[in-house]
């Protein structure tokens, strides 16, 4: 691949300079962080097998007419996915209590929800990813009320369907975090899925066990990390020959 300027740099991905006008190179780290920076690691193979869900995910996604920023995998670390304008409002979708939404209602972990919840938080990683209300979303610009509702909706298809699918395999949805972006179309604003979806960013437990194969592992020091996320591309059947190997980036230029 020709050499491209990086652009952005985050926890968990890299983006650079995409080769086709209004697209973005998006490269899969194996890092990790959590407690606001306090903890980080590196979970070896992570970024593979980031790319590989995704990418698998997000071609049901596509057949059921959900729009995302998917375009195709490029490498085992790389996609090429459309350049959008992020919403900083992100949605979380919770189907069992579990993390900080258990501790906050005082429940138990892989406690039954009455109901699918959802709840909204503000894109600002300086600000720990502060929950929010429509009320916040509204009095302070946001998100458009049409877009808020598109979100919601393509946030419950999206729910429905992942868990399904993970369902299927013997693995429990527990929770997962959605962000969305407008992608422009002739100079009009179509919102769509603009992140990945992998243990990175939902919590992915085993039907019968309750066995997390997801970025708690990390976070709560249960070890066999790598394990985790290789179990979920395997019941996926997507895990690639010999396990997870490494493919470098794009050169940066400063």
């Amino acid at each position: 691949m020709a050499r491209r300027r990086q652009i952005y740099e985050g926890k968990a991905k890299i983006l650079y300079e995409g080769p086709e006008p209004n697209t973005v190179v998006q490269h899969f780290k194996d890092e990790a962080s959590c407690q606001k920076g306090a903890k980080v690691g590196v979970i070896t193979g992570k970024g593979v097998l980031n790319n590989r869900i995704s990418e698998h995910l997000m071609s049901y996604l596509d057949q059921m007419n959900i729009p995302t920023h998917f375009i195709r995998r490029l490498n085992m670390r790389e996609q090429l996915v459309r350049k959008v304008e992020i919403v900083p409002v992100g949605v979380i979708v919770r189907n069992w209590a579990a993390g900080g939404f258990a501790e906050r209602f005082g429940m138990e972990d892989g406690e039954v929800l009455p109901r699918t919840i959802i709840e909204y938080y503000l894109k600002a990683a300086d600000l720990d990813k502060p929950l929010i209300t429509e009320e916040h979303i509204a009095a302070f610009g946001w998100s458009a009320p049409q877009e808020l509702d598109e979100m919601l909706t393509m946030a419950l298809r999206i729910n429905d369907f992942v868990s399904g699918l993970f369902r299927g395999v013997g693995i429990k949805l527990v929770d997962l975090r959605l962000e969305f972006g407008r992608y422009w179309i002739d100079e009009q604003p179509r919102i769509i899925l603009a992140n990945e979806i992998s243990p990175d960013n939902c919590r992915l437990w085993d039907v019968k066990t309750n066995e997390r194969m997801d970025i708690d592992r990390f976070r709560k020091d249960l070890g066999s990390v790598a394990e985790g996320y290789q179990e979920v591309a395997r019941r996926l059947g997507i895990l690639p020959e010999g396990g997870p190997s490494d493919v470098k980036g794009p050169d940066t230029l400063q």
